[in-house]
C-alpha cells in the first residue's frame, strides 16, 4: 500500500510539471540594453578579416561584441555627450576585460570619442536597423597614426 501511495504521488508530481520557459539562443546578448565602456579600433585592423568573415573597414559603422549575433544592429549612446550611432555587429571583442563593445573608427568619430579612446556608453540591441540612421561613412578619412596612439 505504501509503495502504491508513493508511486501515485511521484506520478502526480511529474505529470503536472510545466515546460521550462523558452530561453534565448546562447549567441544573443544577455540583455537588450547594456551599459559599460566602449573603445574603438581602426587602422591596425583595417583590411583584416573579422570573426564574421567580413573584411574590416574602419570607415563603416560596425562593432565587435562578445555575444551579439553577427548582423545584429545596436544603437550606441555616448553617455558623456548624448551622441548616438547605429552599428552593425560583425566581429568578436572587445579583447580588454571590462569593456562591452569595440567600435570602428567611423562609429567612434560619430560619438566624438576618438581622442578619449574609451567612454561610458549605453548599447541598445535593435530588432531591425533604424531607418533614419546612416549605415556607413565612406567619405571619412583614414585614421592617422597620431589618433591611434592617442586613443590607446
Amino acid at each position: 500500500l505504501q509503495c502504491l501511495l508513493v508511486t501515485s504521488l511521484v506520478m502526480s508530481c511529474t505529470s503536472r510539471s510545466a515546460a521550462p520557459p523558452p530561453t534565448a539562443p546562447s549567441s544573443a546578448p544577455s540583455l537588450r540594453i547594456q551599459y559599460g565602456l566602449a573603445s574603438w579600433y581602426g587602422r591596425e585592423q583595417h583590411g583584416r578579416r573579422t570573426a564574421s568573415g567580413e573584411i574590416f573597414d574602419s570607415n563603416q559603422l560596425v562593432a565587435a561584441h562578445r555575444t551579439a549575433p553577427f548582423g545584429m544592429y545596436a544603437l550606441v549612446t555616448n553617455l558623456a555627450n548624448g551622441r548616438t550611432v547605429q552599428v552593425r555587429i560583425n566581429d568578436r571583442g572587445p579583447a580588454v576585460a571590462g569593456r562591452v563593445i569595440d567600435l570602428s573608427y567611423a562609429a567612434a568619430r560619430q560619438l566624438d570619442m576618438v581622442h578619449v579612446g574609451v567612454t561610458r556608453v549605453k548599447v541598445e540591441f535593435l530588432a531591425a536597423p533604424l531607418p533614419d540612421h546612416p549605415r556607413s561613412q565612406e567619405n571619412l578619412p583614414e585614421p592617422s597614426e597620431a589618433l591611434i596612439y592617442e586613443a590607446q
